[in-house]
């Protein structure tokens, strides 16, 4: 089909009405999730996502995002434009209406797009309502249309400026300060999100680029280009490049089934996880859906059908459980189909029932080829389900030792924990603490009416490296695991959890920073749920005690410390001068440094007294209660998962078993150090 012949039939026919849009503006958390940072940034993605349609459909093969000065966004897409004439239902032009009017678009008539990202997505018309200022300029059959608009209402009518070459969309908007807490984009963010979107849409080319600072003659701003031939095979190929792979080449298939676009690719690394994102019209399925069960079921039957056929499984074997063929699977599932149906208005989940048969169906035939065509491939793949099969029968034993007799049927609790008098899990906590003297002071400190005190001796196992079955041998684990009550991994129950809140109180040095590392590698890949839930935090035990007199404060960090020693000698330098004498300027002499009970305590030209923490044993039990524990004076984090595949890959480079990326990592951020306390 011509380009020509392709604009002429999108037009104003395509754009169906739904409804007005005045309850952005009222209730714009309902349209974009919240006004702080995520929210911001969704109104880019809800632009950006226009060009990406274009681009699905074939219309687009570049998309062009530039940061302005004043919080400005720019997107300019070689996509058709967006239609000008005159909209029969509203009588306005279609491009007013489509950014003017709430849930108007091509996405949701007949012959606008047949694959969409946006059907729940509520469209740029949201962004004009929340945009102090928006300009749209179309470059459509010869000319330059635009139209510019306040708040969401038109400043006048779309009108022709001149002629253009080409086809394309340009949208400029400038966040509304009156709804966001912030108007700082994060480039960071943005180039994340794009570059994944890249990898979802093969082939487009995708620009960001920084103008928001001025650029010195001579020079150019800083940019950033996107575009990726081999699709999601490039993903992968990315998502394991920090990895050591068990085969060469990835499995890749791209191909349409009873009117779904399957596009997958697979390859088999030395992890014991599953590493899978599954994706529908490039929307991020957090929850999976039918797309992911159509890949695992295929999976699981193919190589079964393979291993049997070649011999590697025995008539009195028993078959590869999916459990067993996830292990080390880095997958990506992107599927595009014409109607999608989400579960839910966060598109957590994919609902449509026609796309389990269209995955499994296009998965068996070309993973069938795949494993024919490279047997060596083959037979790493499953060598490393077979492998993972032992493993499975070792951990289920292991497990069973674990908890058979464990606080999960209803006996004892390991005896190192000091539990709580509260029965009711959602008044109690459970503070993890590094090492029996820390655990002393937590135990003689603690409110043991709703605080129970779990004490770890020395480092736990790196569970990254490590298989379930030498994870369960553990006994630090092993006592985490009984006390928490929830079982993990397929056997995790949320409901059963103890305890509420889940603090790590490690010592703010070297040594703690490890333990605790540990154990957020521990939670992030057995206990998930309880990240994403809320339950999980991290003690801030004080760095420095600061007396002055009678007046105490605790200090948290060293940039805190400066500023009250500061405010000090400013208290000193403010005083009167005694009756009689002149006030004299006194030049500060060196402080006096001792070591008293393992701490450094430290005493300024003007009184004051510092004492610097190198552990929480070094408290004693009420300053250990006055600072860290007592829920009216503590200070805590929340451990949050912002972004899985970052996290992940972190996780993979710090704690896993390549030495070289980890290397690169400490030679990039060793400058960057301060303070370290060997």
């Amino acid at each position: 089909m011509s380009k020509k012949s392709a604009v002429s039939e999108y037009s104003a026919k395509q754009i169906t009405v739904l409804e007005g849009l005045e309850p952005v503006r009222k209730r714009p958390g309902m349209y974009i999730g919240n006004t702080s940072t995520e929210g911001l940034h969704h109104l880019i993605w809800e632009v950006v996502d226009n060009s990406l349609d274009e681009a699905m459909a074939g219309h687009a093969k570049s998309i062009i995002l530039t940061l302005l000065p004043d919080h400005k966004i720019s997107v300019e897409d070689d996509g058709r434009g967006i239609p000008v004439d005159i909209h029969k239902q509203t009588k306005k032009s279609a491009l007013e209406t489509v950014l003017t009017v709430l849930h108007a678009g091509g996405k949701f008539g007949e012959g606008g797009y047949k694959i969409s990202g946006g059907l729940h997505g509520v469209g740029v018309s949201v962004v004009n309502a929340l945009s102090i200022y928006m300009r749209a300029e179309v470059k459509r059959e010869g000319k330059l249309w635009v139209q510019e608009y306040k708040r969401g209402k038109p400043l006048a009518k779309v009108k022709p400026i001149g002629n253009s070459r080409g086809a394309g969309t340009t949208i400029i908007f400038q966040p509304d300060p009156e709804i966001f807490e912030t108007l700082d984009f994060n480039i960071q963010i943005i180039k994340d999100h794009l570059r994944q979107q890249a990898y979802l849409t093969k082939g487009v080319k995708i620009r960001i680029v920084d103008k928001r600072l001025p650029v010195p003659r001579g020079q150019v701003a800083p940019s950033y280009t996107f575009c990726f031939e081999g699709g999601v095979a490039s993903y992968v190929k990315h998502l394991n490049h920090n990895k050591e792979k068990k085969h060469d080449n990835v499995f890749y298939v791209d191909k349409t089934s009873g009117g779904v676009q399957v596009e997958l690719a697979m390859q088999y690394t030395d992890d014991y996880k599953e590493t899978v994102f599954s994706f529908a019209n490039n929307i991020f399925t957090t929850e999976g859906g039918m797309h992911l069960v159509g890949f695992r079921g295929a999976l699981t039957r193919q190589l079964n059908y393979y291993a049997r056929k070649q011999g590697y499984l025995k008539e009195k074997d028993d078959n590869l459980t999916g459990e067993d063929v996830r292990e080390g699977c880095t997958a990506v599932v992107s599927i595009k189909v014409r109607e999608p149906q989400f579960e839910g208005q966060t598109k957590a989940k994919l609902g449509n029932a026609e796309v389990k048969p269209a995955v499994e169906s296009v998965m068996a035939d070309a993973l069938e080829i795949f494993l024919e065509e490279h047997p060596r491939d083959a037979e790493a793949i499953i060598g490393k389900c077979v492998l993972a099969q032992r493993a499975r029968v070792a951990a289920r034993a292991a497990r069973d030792t674990v908890l058979r007799k464990g606080a999960l049927d209803g006996f004892a609790l390991p005896g190192k924990l000091a539990d709580c008098s509260s029965k009711d899990p959602k008044n109690s906590e459970l503070y993890i603490v590094e090492g029996d003297s820390a655990g002393g002071s937590a135990k003689q400190g603690r409110d043991r009416n709703f605080q129970a005190i779990l004490p770890l001796r020395g480092k736990i196992l790196n569970v990254e490296r490590a298989r379930l079955d030498k994870m369960l041998s553990n006994n630090e684990i092993k006592s985490l695991i009984i006390a928490l009550g929830t079982n993990f991994g397929e056997q995790f129950r949320l409901e059963d959890l103890r305890y509420d809140r889940i603090i790590i109180m490690t010592d703010a040095d070297v040594d703690g920073s490890h333990i605790r590392t540990l154990l957020l590698t521990l939670f992030y890949r057995y206990f998930p749920q309880l990240i994403l839930t809320g339950h999980l935090y991290i003690a801030q035990p004080p760095l420095f005690r600061v007396q002055k007199g009678k007046d105490i404060k605790y200090i948290y960090n060293e940039d805190a410390l400066e500023k009250v020693k500061k405010e000090f000698e400013a208290k000193q330098a403010a005083k009167p001068a005694k009756a009689g004498k002149a006030k004299k300027a006194e030049r500060p002499t060196e402080s006096t440094v001792a070591e008293e009970s393992g701490n450094i305590i430290e005493t300024t030209s003007s009184g004051l007294n510092i004492q610097r923490y190198k552990g929480l044993g070094e408290m004693n039990p009420g300053q250990l209660w006055e600072t860290t524990m007592n829920p009216e004076t503590r200070v805590m984090k929340l451990v949050t998962l912002e972004d899985a595949e970052a996290a992940d890959q972190t996780f993979d480079m710090l704690m896993g078993n390549e030495v070289a990326p980890r290397k690169r990592f400490i030679q990039t951020h060793a400058k960057n150090v301060k303070n370290l306390d060997v």
